[in-house]
């Protein structure tokens, strides 16, 4: 049994919690903590498709596999570092700052444009997309581009869109046009943002 202590905690979404897997550093733990796995199964279904597909990773964590810890039934996950090692944080807490997105304004068109196209060629659905649920991760010191880490799958009761790339495409193009609508409601004063969702 893997033993997640407190120290190695990141964060925590609605229903999970996620930790630095013990023994391996460049990994994740993610643990529910809230409710029951019905969301974890969901992901993990999704994710053997996605296996299958033998898609490209570069802005999705991979899956290892699942284990028991103390704290439950834990998935493990691909941990997203920047280039100085550091646990790539979310792009909310980017966004929060005007500091911080006007010292990354030149790379946040390019990143929010390589992550619609990512998705797009991939044909990664999701719940939502959410700034939270999104990792910036930093290759360099001012660039860095998006990783999808929360809020993987599909929830259709027929999932058309797991075999057709017309309509899976579709659904993705709406679900980026709610994720820029959703960034406009939620800074309103990060000037610097509104002016990038503008182009």
């Amino acid at each position: 049994m893997l033993t997640l202590s407190p120290e190695l905690y990141i964060g925590r979404g609605y229903h999970r919690e996620c930790y630095i897997h013990p023994s391996q550093p460049d990994r994740c733990v993610k643990v529910v903590v809230n409710g029951d796995d019905s969301e974890t199964k969901r992901e993990v279904s999704y994710y053997h498709k996605l296996i299958k597909r033998n898609i490209d990773w570069k802005m999705l964590p991979r899956l290892h596999d699942q284990i028991e810890t103390n704290k439950g039934k834990g998935t493990v996950f691909d941990l997203i570092l920047d280039y100085n090692g550091e646990v790539s944080k979310p792009l909310s807490y980017y966004l929060n700052s005007i500091e911080l997105t006007t010292y990354h304004a030149e790379d946040f068109p390019k990143a929010f444009r390589q992550f619609s196209e990512y998705l797009l060629s991939e044909k990664i659905l999701t719940m939502t997309i959410k700034p939270k649920n999104i990792l910036y991760r930093l290759t360099t010191a001012t660039e860095g581009h998006l990783i999808l880490v929360d809020n993987i799958g599909n929830s259709d009761l027929i999932p058309i869109c797991d075999y057709s790339t017309f309509f899976a495409q579709l659904k993705i193009a709406r679900k980026l046009n709610r994720f820029k609508k959703l960034l406009r409601k939620l800074y309103p004063k990060n000037t610097v943002l509104q002016s990038i969702l503008i182009e």
